[in-house]
């Protein structure tokens, strides 16, 4: 996410290191090297402006100028500039006080909009909630059936009237419904097309007014950049949106989008998709994002990855066999398992701070090698499982051809699997100490 930018904005900064005192000369200086960066992310021309124009003339101020670190000074006040340009705080779904809270989904075909109706229903499922997703795109060849499959992947219920009754009918009678059956949500899954026309609005626009929804979210695509932009604006002109749903944002993302929506419409992103997964949605920081983009990680949505994914009593259980030295590959196969319910190992990594994005680059994690690992272990009978030490020749053979895999791979597990046993006996000897990422994995 934003490797391209991150990279650029780190450069730009080096400029301000290594100087006692920074003079206006050099706040110019470094400020086009940020100037350059933003542009090439594809953010908006008058965005990147008035941005660099904010940050410029804060940083010509005495907090700087007179700073003993001025080179900090300044990412601070970059870091401060780009919350602000995403909207501040963290932007909240605004819920009816009657039920059922109806959230229209709007956007171009292929932005994600079916999809992530879903993940946003699938959220609110978790918190509670009971929503009804409402099949309303009646032009999209089998765009019915994906939001059919949507819901039964989830567990929530489709609305649907087919497609030769009306949008706008089938909106109405969907909300009709909720409120028959206690469903307390409703999101409406309306159709897109390749290009904005004249038809596709003025349908939305008898969608809204006939259910008076308490959400319109805009899903545009983060990977179109300056066209994401472009497309939330004529949205907004027409239907006064009240947020955005950026998807793809774990694609080849520059952070065009992401820095212009909200400057340029006045609303704010509300939820980024992360990834294929319906649980690959999270609601949008700011302040997180603007750590992320300045390479300083994003500690606490890794926190609260952590916490979905770890179970506490499980945690507390492994953490007394650490200090006893009882962790077995059973223990070990079910960290690996939480580990996966995190998501992305890419974007796991691009949430620790310091860890630099060439160094995710370069890093080819290989997710497909988490798969190889939890066959192996499980080729193996429970008592191999709780002493390795009895895996002989013969038997790493057998579970080499269990596993699909090969003898070296079943070595290479044991010889790793051994070291990380060794490396727990001398955290032992520390005294009781929580150790949720203590465990190095071989992958």
């Amino acid at each position: 996410m934003f490797q391209g930018l991150t990279e650029k904005l780190a450069n730009a900064f080096k400029k301000f290191r290594g100087k006692g005192k920074l003079t206006a000369a050099d706040v110019k200086e470094g400020m086009r090297e940020v100037k350059l960066a933003l542009l090439e992310a594809d953010v908006n021309f008058k965005v990147v402006k008035e941005f660099i124009k904010t940050v410029t003339d804060r940083a010509v101020g005495t907090e700087v100028l007179e700073s003993l670190l001025p080179a900090q000074q300044i990412v601070k006040i970059v870091n401060e500039e780009l919350i602000a340009l995403m909207g501040g705080e963290t932007p909240k779904i605004n819920i009816s006080p009657k039920p059922p809270t109806v959230i229209m989904m709007v956007g171009l075909q292929g932005a994600g909009k079916t999809t992530h109706a879903g993940k946003i229903a699938n959220m609110y499922k978790g918190k509670g909630k009971n929503p009804l997703l409402v099949a309303c795109d009646v032009y999209r060849p089998a765009a019915i059936d994906q939001l059919k499959i949507v819901g039964e992947t989830i567990g929530i219920p489709v609305f649907s009237m087919g497609a030769k009754i009306s949008p706008v009918e089938i909106a109405k009678a969907g909300v009709e419904h909720a409120k028959k059956n206690g469903h307390d949500m409703v999101l409406i899954d309306t159709a897109g097309r390749l290009h904005i026309d004249e038809e596709l609005m003025q349908e939305l626009v008898k969608i809204k007014s006939t259910t008076e929804p308490a959400e319109i979210l805009l899903v545009v695509d983060a990977m179109t950049g300056q066209d994401a932009v472009n497309v939330a604006k004529s949205f907004n002109d027409l239907l006064d949106i009240t947020g955005v749903v950026l998807t793809k944002i774990d694609g080849d993302t520059r952070g065009g989008a992401a820095l212009s929506v909200k400057y340029i419409t006045g609303k704010p992103i509300k939820f980024i998709g992360t990834g294929e997964k319906m649980d690959a949605i999270e609601l949008f920081h700011p302040d997180r994002m603007a750590s992320r983009i300045l390479g300083m990680g994003d500690v606490l949505s890794l926190i609260e990855k952590a916490e979905a994914a770890f179970d506490e009593k499980n945690a507390k259980e492994l953490e007394k066999k650490m200090r006893e030295q009882t962790f077995t590959l059973d223990d070990f196969l079910m960290q690996m398992r939480n580990l996966k319910k995190m998501g992305n190992l890419e974007q796991i990594l691009g949430m620790m701070p310091g860890v630099k994005p060439s160094a995710i680059k370069d890093a080819k994690i290989d997710e497909n090698q988490m798969t190889h690992i939890e066959a192996i272990i499980l080729s193996m009978t429970k008592q191999e499982r709780n002493k390795p030490d009895i895996i002989n020749g013969s038997r790493r053979k057998r579970i080499a051809d269990g596993s699909g895999t090969s003898v070296e791979e079943v070595n290479k597990l044991l010889k790793q699997f051994d070291q990380m046993k060794k490396m727990m006996k001398q955290f032992s000897g520390m005294g009781k100490r929580k150790m949720p990422f203590g465990m190095k994995l071989p992958f």
